[in-house]
């Protein structure tokens, strides 16, 4: 089994994308990456999952394990598409601010001006004009969806926009406009709505032919293409049982709901998404968009009276782990979670999505975030490297059993040393353990402060080959490959 892994694990070295110039060696960082993601797939009950990483124009790393299609054996890929869901509504408003800037719309627009169909009652005679604005920031006070129940399984009841917009009059607002944070897949289809009433084209045309081709998106659609399901599109399944299953979920279409929750992409297109955004605003050529414009979607437009939410025009923007300015969505669908996260001041994106409902991919994103985080930190240490760069270090790397008090670890190399992480874990970063080369198959624990600790020392068969260590007197024993 585990030379199973083994070997999927040097594939994926094989054939992720790497930057190909890099001011810095992540080759070891991205081993790690993918021996963590490898583990969470299985300990976490996932069936599939794919990730990218992309610095400004490059993709620094991606890759994917698990498996698209369980009942086929149909492996996943970084090319892989998923519903992407509410990742939708960036397109959606990247369409709204391409009418703002041609002079077509105003922000400050009411949206009863703009869609003969709104007549949702206003239940609150002193509110504020319900806008494109509003609609934006999910502030506007409307519910949070259009009536029908299609988020209900087993098949997704999703309706058309006529129905949509026919049962509009048997909805009302929950709040005044601008007056709290209430996300709204309803508002936001009915930017879709305003695309198509002011260009006088579908919206599937619009952002097809004025958004997705321009930037070379060919993957990225606006619907899930069901000829492709179970092979190129993965299947999605639902959250664990009690029995630890997960069930396969039906194929469902969004429809009318399509501007909220209906793209389907992979983690490669929504990083040339990211990099458009980084190339546009790092320049004064229009492309799609003016570039003040992105940088104006991209500010706080609204922040809830609780200050945990702050909200751009069609983007979460929020203070990330290093503390710049982040900015991006994520998407729930039944069967799928993705995130789509853009670090602005480094000019750095992670996507990651899953073909399964009840996981968190901001998890996975944050894991890799992280260990790629610990290169920019030991690369600067060039005195702690020493003669451990002659030792065979190869012959300690592999997985080691923990059982019975925990699961398993992963020794590998960084930076001239050995790596010791516990697996599984949801905070890779934080499990890391170095060991610093002492001599013969001895190794000392570095402290988080620097000094050393305990020895650690290796054992070896008949034949030469590491078998165990041993740590505080008691033995961890190396799993067979």
């Amino acid at each position: 089994m585990k030379n199973t892994i083994l070997t999927l694990l040097l594939s994926l070295l094989v054939t992720g994308a790497f930057a190909q110039e890099s001011e810095k060696d992540y080759s070891e960082a991205f081993t790690l990456i993918e021996v963590w993601l490898d583990a969470q797939k299985d300990f976490d009950n996932l069936p599939g999952i794919s990730a990218s990483v992309v610095e400004d124009q490059e993709v620094l790393w991606s890759g994917a394990v698990g498996m698209a299609n369980k009942e086929e054996q149909v492996a996943t890929q970084v090319s892989t598409l998923c519903s992407i869901c509410s990742i939708s509504k960036l397109f959606t408003s990247v369409a709204i601010m391409t009418l703002y800037d041609e002079g077509k719309l105003r922000l400050d627009d009411r949206v009863s001006d703009l869609l003969p169909a709104f007549d949702l009652e206003q239940k609150y005679p002193d509110s504020g004009p319900i806008t494109v604005r509003s609609l934006m920031t999910h502030s506007s006070g409307l519910p949070r969806e259009a009536t029908n129940p299609y988020w209900t399984g087993p098949d997704f009841p999703f309706p058309t926009k006529a129905e949509i917009d026919a049962a509009l009059s048997d909805q009302e607002t929950l709040y005044p406009a601008s007056t709290y944070f209430q996300y709204s897949n309803l508002g936001l289809t009915l930017l879709g709505e305003i695309v198509e009433e002011i260009s006088g084209m579908s919206y599937e045309d619009y952002v097809t032919q004025r958004i997705l081709n321009p930037l070379g998106l060919y993957d990225t659609r606006p619907d899930m293409p069901e000829d492709l399901w179970g092979d190129a599109l993965a299947i999605g399944y639902s959250s664990v049982d009690r029995q630890g299953n997960r069930a396969k979920v039906n194929f469902f279409d969004a429809n009318g709901i399509t501007p909220a929750a209906g793209f389907s992409s992979n983690v490669t297109d929504l990083g040339k998404f990211a990099s458009w955004q980084f190339r546009l605003r790092d320049t004064t050529t229009t492309e799609i968009l003016k570039p003040s414009t992105l940088k104006f979607m991209q500010q706080v437009h609204y922040t809830d009276p609780g200050w945990s939410t702050t909200w751009g025009l069609g983007f979460s923007v929020y203070k990330g782990p290093n503390g710049t300015t982040w900015v991006g969505h994520g998407g729930s669908c039944p069967g799928y979670r993705s995130t789509l996260q853009l670090d602005l001041a480094n000019k750095r994106a992670y996507s990651v999505m899953i073909n399964a409902s009840g996981v968190n991919p901001g998890k996975y994103m944050r894991g890799i975030y992280g260990i790629l985080n610990k290169v920019k930190a030991s690369a600067k240490k060039e005195s702690d490297k020493d003669d451990a760069e002659q030792h065979e270090l190869n012959d300690y790397v592999g997985y080691y059993s923990a059982q019975p008090w925990w699961s398993e670890e992963y020794i590998g190399t960084w930076d001239g040393k050995l790596v010791v992480i516990g697996l599984p874990t949801d905070n890779p970063a934080d499990a890391m353990t170095m060991l610093k080369h002492v001599e013969g198959d001895t190794f000392q624990r570095m402290r988080d402060d620097g000094e050393p600790g305990e020895t650690v020392t290796f054992q070896r068969n008949d034949q030469g080959q590491v078998v165990s260590y041993e740590q505080h007197g008691n033995y961890t024993r190396k799993m067979e490959e």
